[in-house]
């Protein structure tokens, strides 16, 4: 696994880190982009804008308003495997209307997906013209860019990663934090520490696993050939982290891929970048899209909000 400009590192243990929360357990949820409730979310002020991307005109859909002063926003990317998903599904769309409700906007970045031959770096491009064209304009929409933070869930959560590990060796300005919500950050997913029940994950649906096969293939996929041939940027987990912002991970009980967020949060830890972790009890991965309207869902949404306040902090 080549590492780019990052000198590359093993997939850590992990370790058993302490979960924040628990997480009331669900073990089925309608397929398709449905919400669990079938909430449409907080009604909120939306609009869209354009960016001017490497790769042709990236849109973003900015969510809620600044309430005061010039304050905290997110720049945030769907997950979808890196080929689905978008803005409208409920992981991208009922997120951005909760926690914008607070007071806090999102701008959600609508990246081309890795399919009919687009591969990286493309989608990774559109995440950097995304957060860049917010850092550019968050004047005018009100908000501090020092407090601009930047996350995303699943494949989205690899592109966040990816734009900082950038930004760092190009000594851009960075995001005041990361949010993750169950990333995809190694191509051959890391065990989960302490393994998986398995008497759970036998009975779970199959478009509510994300096996190792998946991971793998969805790697391939994005890369555009073997996984040896990643950058960090691309598989961001395999990096050293160090000097990437304080970074908040949500992961998932019963998730196939949750040996990705604890071997990331442990060699964030090692670099010494600050870390809250936050273990989904009875969660599995895609919750935030499966879930979403949920009572279940939302302590996770008030850890991401929470996170997102203290970002004015730094």
């Amino acid at each position: 696994m080549t590492a780019g400009p990052r000198e590359a590192s093993a997939p850590a243990d992990g370790g058993q880190l302490a979960p924040d929360a628990g997480f009331a357990q669900y073990l089925a949820a309608p397929e398709g982009p449905e919400t669990l409730a079938g909430q449409a979310g907080p009604d909120v002020p939306l609009r869209t804008v354009t960016a001017d991307g490497r790769h042709g005109p990236v849109a973003i859909r900015i969510y809620g308003e600044v309430a005061g002063a010039a304050g905290a926003g997110l720049v945030w990317l769907h997950g979808g495997g890196f080929v689905s998903g978008g803005l409208d599904m409920p992981e991208s769309d009922y997120l951005a209307r909760v926690l914008s409700s607070t007071g806090t906007p999102v701008l959600s970045v609508d990246y081309r997906l890795a399919r009919d031959g687009v591969h990286f770096p493309v989608p990774h491009d559109d995440a950097l013209s995304g957060w860049f064209w917010a850092r550019s304009n968050a004047a005018g929409l009100g908000l501090d860019p020092e407090l601009l933070c930047l996350g995303g869930a699943g494949a989205g959560g690899n592109l966040a990663v990816g734009a900082a590990l950038y930004l760092t060796d190009a000594g851009k300005p960075l995001p005041a934090k990361l949010l993750l919500a169950y990333p995809f950050l190694h191509a051959e997913l890391p065990p989960p520490a302490g393994g998986l029940d398995e008497a759970v994950m036998v009975t779970l649906p199959r478009h509510l696993r994300f096996t190792p096969e998946d991971g793998l293939r969805q790697a391939e996929n994005y890369v555009g050939g073997p996984v040896s041939m990643a950058s960090s940027y691309a598989m961001p987990g395999y990096a050293y982290p160090s000097g990437l912002p304080p970074t908040a991970i949500v992961a998932c009980e019963y998730d196939d891929a949750r040996g990705s967020s604890e071997s990331f949060a442990a060699n964030l830890q090692r670099a010494g970048v600050p870390v809250s972790y936050f273990l989904a009890r009875g969660a599995v991965h895609g919750h935030l899209n499966h879930a979403a309207g949920s009572p279940e869902a939302q302590p996770v949404l008030d850890f991401l909000a929470k996170e997102l306040a203290s970002a004015t902090a730094h």
